[in-house]
């Protein structure tokens, strides 16, 4: 990945700072940053720096024209490199106006269905401007959608992929006059290089068995497979469906679900101690530790936590599956944090509109976002060094072979 050295002076940063300055300063700082990254991208294709004399100089600038961006802070003002002897290439507009584009899409259809907020009308009137038609939608829409549709459905980069981490969030979506609760389900997984990778996504009535099974079921037609481990929470539909469709596979339950829903179940007045000494279990070097922490624990807490204690004692083997591989691979697998961190991301977009128009606004969006995110992590450094993990492997044959999971 690229990386760019940005200055920003202080009539900028007074800007940003200043009190009630609100949008305008981000708007001014997010002017100067694409600015400057846009002038760097041109270095790069140049070969050399402005005036610069360089046997390695591949073009000249010349000069630049104007470009608007039509984003969240408002209209921005840049100046897009030209080439003398060439066409100035960047992704910057591509990639930064998809998800721009499919929230703007959103909320001009709230706009024309008349079921949008004050807010949303005045968003929608800074961006677009005050008159925008059906067809003017349409049209845009006909352009993101298939994009969308493509990478949700395009074959996948890889045909083994050890590491699946599966998540959900609930959105709201507008159908037949009636608002609904929907749900997002988010497959990512690791290469057997190490990259990380967005599989795909489903908008589905509800986290059933079902509709994890659809998901799944189109994954493994578009090329998945080599799975040995699949990390999620412990929802009963999600879990069948992970069973039916990847059998003979080591389930993790997401620790952070499975300690959040311990210590709910725990009395005020023992949650802290528990808390500690079931992170403590969690993070054991080996399962018979892990099972001597457990005792223990029992011990301590049957009287005072009997609830939190029966959560504990029926989940604890399978929150403890990652035990089994080498160590350097256990904190970035123990949790469904990064598709989280993915759901925050749908979130931040989301709360702009609350409500989407229909379920395909929804899933233009969301799968704008994500292919974003699945665009930088393909081009970022490796995720996990698979070295130490394959030469386990090798050694100690498939994991479901040793560990029996999904009761």
């Amino acid at each position: 990945m690229a990386q760019y050295q940005i200055t920003l002076d202080s009539a900028t940063l007074h800007q940003l700072f200043l009190g009630g300055a609100g949008e305008s300063g981000m708007k001014t700082l997010l002017e100067s940053v694409l600015n400057q990254v846009l002038q760097a991208q041109a270095t790069e294709q140049v070969a050399a720096q402005p005036y610069e004399r360089s046997d390695d100089r591949q073009d000249c600038r010349n000069g630049f024209y104007p470009r608007t961006l039509q984003t969240r802070v408002g209209t921005l003002s840049l100046n897009v490199p030209r080439l003398r002897n060439g066409r100035f290439s960047t992704e910057l507009f591509i990639r930064y106006q998809r998800s721009e584009q499919a929230l703007m899409l959103s909320l001009m259809e709230m706009v024309i269905q008349g079921v949008s907020t004050r807010k949303v009308s005045a968003i929608t009137e800074e961006l677009c401007g005050a008159e925008f038609s059906k067809s003017t939608v349409s049209d845009l829409c006909r352009r993101i959608d298939p994009l969308v549709e493509a990478w949700n459905a395009r074959p996948l980069k890889d045909t083994k992929y050890p590491f699946i981490l599966v998540d959900a969030l609930i959105i709201k979506i507008r159908e037949d006059e009636a608002i609904r609760p929907r749900s997002v389900l988010i497959a990512t997984g690791v290469t057997r290089q190490g990259q990380r990778e967005i599989l795909g996504f489903k908008v589905g009535d509800s986290e059933s068995e079902t509709s994890w099974g659809e998901l799944f079921r189109t994954l493994k037609l578009r090329g998945l497979g080599g799975v040995d481990f699949v990390i999620s929470d412990n929802h009963g539909g999600l879990v069948s469906a992970v069973r039916t469709h990847f059998q003979g596979i080591v389930w993790q339950r997401c620790q952070t679900h499975f300690l959040r829903n311990i210590i709910d179940a725990t009395p005020k007045r023992v949650q802290k101690e528990l808390h500690e000494r079931v992170k403590m279990l969690l993070h054991a070097p080996d399962k018979e530790l892990a099972r001597q922490l457990l005792q223990g624990i029992f011990n301590d807490f049957e009287k005072t936590a009997p609830k939190a204690m029966e959560i504990l004692e029926t989940g604890f083997e399978d929150a403890t599956a990652i035990l089994i591989i080498p160590a350097d691979y256990r904190q970035r697998l123990r949790t469904t944090n990064s598709v989280e961190r993915l759901n925050e991301e749908i979130r931040r977009r989301e709360r702009v509109i609350r409500i989407f128009p229909n379920s395909t606004s929804a899933e233009r969006l969301i799968g704008a976002i994500l292919m974003e995110h699945s665009e930088k992590w393909l081009s970022s450094k490796c995720y996990l060094n698979m070295d130490s993990y394959w030469q386990w492997r090798a050694e100690n044959g498939t994991p479901s072979a040793k560990v029996v999971r999904l009761k």
